[in-house]
């Protein structure tokens, strides 16, 4: 079982939220999606830019510099310009937090 990292409070993100956190020495973005939360690498798979300022919609960010789309629950890119997917840390919320998997 992969090691878990607590990376914010249950009520710390609200619906459609977000914070940067790193992972295992890796900037990521933790995302709200509704009462679901996802971590995804905070890096356009098009260009290296950073997704952090990007809108999210539902479960889709998209890259504020190129408008490449992105599935939060699956890293897969939706549209061009980008064609690698994002990667994506598993997510568990227990009483006292939200944790992040590491590699």
């Amino acid at each position: 079982m992969a090691e878990l990292e607590r990376v914010a409070s249950r009520d710390e993100i609200p619906p459609g939220g977000r914070k940067s956190v790193i992972v295992d020495e890796i900037p990521a973005l933790l995302l709200r999606a509704g009462d679901d939360y996802y971590c995804i690498e905070d890096v356009c798979t098009h260009d290296g830019q950073p997704l952090t300022d990007g809108p999210l919609a539902d479960k889709v960010i998209t890259c504020p510099r190129h408008g490449a789309e992105f599935d939060i629950s699956t890293g897969a890119p939706l549209c061009m310009p980008a064609t690698e997917p994002i990667r994506t840390f598993a997510v568990e919320l227990r009483e006292d937090g939200v944790y992040v998997a590491l590699d």
